[in-house]
C-alpha cells in the first residue's frame, strides 16, 4: 500500500510539474511582449537591455496619440460582434434542421462545410479583392463582417449541431404535437435548453473573429481597419519597430485575454465538448 501511495503521489507531482512547464511555455511569449512594450525601439534590440532597462510609456502614448488606437479597437469590436451575431443567426436554424430533421445527406453537408476550412486563403485572395473593389465594398465594415461570418460559420454550425443533438428529440416532438411553430421551437425550447452551448459557441466565434488577421489586413485600408491592420502597420522598409509593435500587440490581445479569463469555463466546455464530438 505504501508503494502504491508513493507511486500515486509521484504521478500527481509529475503531472503538476508538467502542467506548470507547459503553462509557462505558453505564457512566456505574452510576458516577453509586454516586457518589450515598455522599452524604446532602440533598447528593444540591444542585448544589454534584455531584462534590465529603464521602462517607458512612450510606446503606449504614441499608440493612442498618433496611431488612433481607439478607432482600430472600435472597428475590431464592431466587426467581431456583428460577425458573431450573424453567424449565430444563420447557424442556429441550420444546426436545428440538421439535428432534428436529418436526411441521408446531412453528414455529407457537414463534411462539405468543414472542408471549406481547408481552403488556402491565398488561393481566393485575388478574386475576393477584385469583387469587393468592383462592387464598392472594399474597406467597409459590411464586407469585413460578411467575410468573418462566412469563415467561422462552419465551426459555429458544427458546434451547435453537437449541442442540439444532446437535447432529447421527444421534447421537440411534444412541442410539434402542441402546434408550436418551427421558430417557436427554436425560440422557446431549443435556445433555453442549449443556452450554455450557444454562449460557448459565441465566445469562440468572437475570439476567432477578433484574431483574424489575413482578411482584415488585405480587405481594408483605413475606414474598416481593425487592430490586426494597426499591428501590421508597425513595419517599415528599415525593419520592425519592436517597442511600438509590442505595445500595439499587447493592447490588441489584452481585451481578448481578459475575456478568456473570465469566460474560461464556457470556453473549455466549448473546446472539449462541442468542438470535438
Amino acid at each position: 500500500m505504501a508503494i502504491v501511495a508513493q507511486s500515486s503521489r509521484t504521478g500527481r507531482i509529475s503531472r503538476a510539474t508538467l502542467a506548470w512547464i507547459v503553462a509557462l511555455l505558453f505564457f512566456f511569449p505574452i510576458f516577453w511582449m509586454v516586457l518589450t512594450s515598455f522599452k524604446t525601439d532602440a533598447d528593444a534590440v540591444k542585448p544589454q537591455y534584455l531584462l534590465f532597462f529603464t521602462p517607458t510609456l512612450d510606446n503606449y502614448l504614441n499608440m493612442t496619440d498618433n496611431y488612433d488606437y481607439w478607432r482600430f479597437a472600435r472597428n475590431s469590436v464592431i466587426t467581431s460582434v456583428f460577425a458573431t451575431a450573424f453567424a449565430l443567426a444563420v447557424g442556429i436554424p441550420c444546426a436545428y434542421a440538421m439535428a432534428f430533421n436529418p436526411s441521408r445527406h446531412t453528414k455529407d453537408v457537414l463534411m462539405w462545410m468543414l472542408s471549406t476550412k481547408m481552403l488556402p486563403a491565398a488561393a481566393v485572395l485575388y478574386p475576393m479583392t477584385y469583387i469587393t473593389k468592383s462592387v464598392g465594398l472594399f474597406d467597409t465594415h459590411f464586407m469585413v463582417i460578411v467575410v468573418l461570418m462566412l469563415i467561422n460559420l462552419p465551426i459555429v454550425i458544427w458546434m451547435l449541431f453537437t449541442y442540439f443533438k444532446e437535447i432529447p428529440r421527444e421534447i421537440i416532438e411534444a412541442a410539434q404535437m402542441d402546434g408550436v411553430s418551427t421558430w417557436g421551437e427554436i425560440r422557446e425550447i431549443l435556445i433555453p435548453l442549449a443556452w450554455g452551448g450557444i454562449v460557448s459557441t459565441a465566445l469562440l466565434c468572437f475570439i476567432f473573429c477578433w484574431n483574424e488577421a489575413y482578411w482584415t489586413v488585405r480587405l481594408t485600408t483605413t475606414e474598416a481597419a481593425t487592430l490586426s491592420k494597426l499591428i501590421e502597420g508597425n513595419r517599415a522598409p528599415e525593419g520592425l519597430f519592436f517597442g511600438r509593435l509590442s505595445a500595439v500587440s499587447a493592447a490588441a490581445v489584452g481585451p481578448i485575454i481578459v475575456l478568456g479569463w473570465f469566460c474560461q469555463k464556457q470556453l473549455v466546455q466549448g473546446l472539449t465538448f462541442g468542438a470535438v464530438k
